[in-house]
């Protein structure tokens, strides 16, 4: 039987550029073949036109390198914050899933993939940290900051948020602006039960 040449013809990343008068140790005619890395390798016809063989091995290294890892970021404080945002929220084993997960608190569907979070939110800054706008909410792009222990503080779900004439802050930062001390503005609110538009004047009450 005649065996059927098959120079010219492509088998996934290889092409088959001639045909040798080498042969195997069973036999069989080589082809040589150019990978598209550039790599030159010898073949049968057999495993080629079978598609058993797609490359000149690259393409099985490639596989198995993204097998491994997909964004090679694994060991990057980015990658560290994102996977305990994820076992916070997912993973009832986990020391805080209780005041995160178990409140209610999620992670967006996107994000259950390291590189759709670090293209929304980008590395993590130096000193910084993920936070936020609102506790009570979860963890999705419009929700979410780089923030300082600072900031963080403020947005805590146990701080006081006061909202007046449109205008919403923690009950700390209305005390300072009108140059007030927390427990006066505090007593003021909730002992004295002055309503707002009194209770943030910078006006004194004797």
């Amino acid at each position: 039987m005649q065996e059927i040449n098959i120079t010219g013809e492509k088998y996934g990343r290889l092409l088959v550029v001639n045909k040798t008068n080498t042969r195997d140790k069973f036999g069989r005619k080589l082809y040589l073949c150019r990978c598209e890395c550039g790599n030159e390798i010898f073949l049968p016809s057999s495993p080629l036109r079978r598609k058993n063989t797609q490359s000149c091995g690259c393409l099985f290294k490639e596989k198995l390198i993204n097998r491994i890892t997909t964004h090679k970021k694994s060991q990057t404080l980015t990658y560290r914050v994102w996977q305990d945002i994820k076992d916070r929220c997912l993973n009832p084993k986990h020391h805080s899933y209780k005041n995160y997960g178990g409140r209610g608190i999620k992670l967006q569907k996107s994000w259950l993939k390291f590189e759709n979070f670090l293209k929304d939110m980008g590395k993590k800054p130096y000193g910084l940290s993920i936070d936020r706008f609102n506790n009570n909410k979860g963890y999705y792009k419009k929700n979410c900051q780089w923030a300082t222990k600072h900031t963080q503080s403020r947005n805590r779900r146990n701080n006081v948020l006061i909202t007046f004439n449109g205008k919403t802050q923690c009950l700390s930062d209305w005390a300072k602006e009108i140059n007030i001390s927390q427990p006066g503005l505090w007593a003021r609110l909730y002992i004295y039960k002055f309503p707002l538009e009194k209770a943030l004047s910078k006006k004194r009450y004797g």
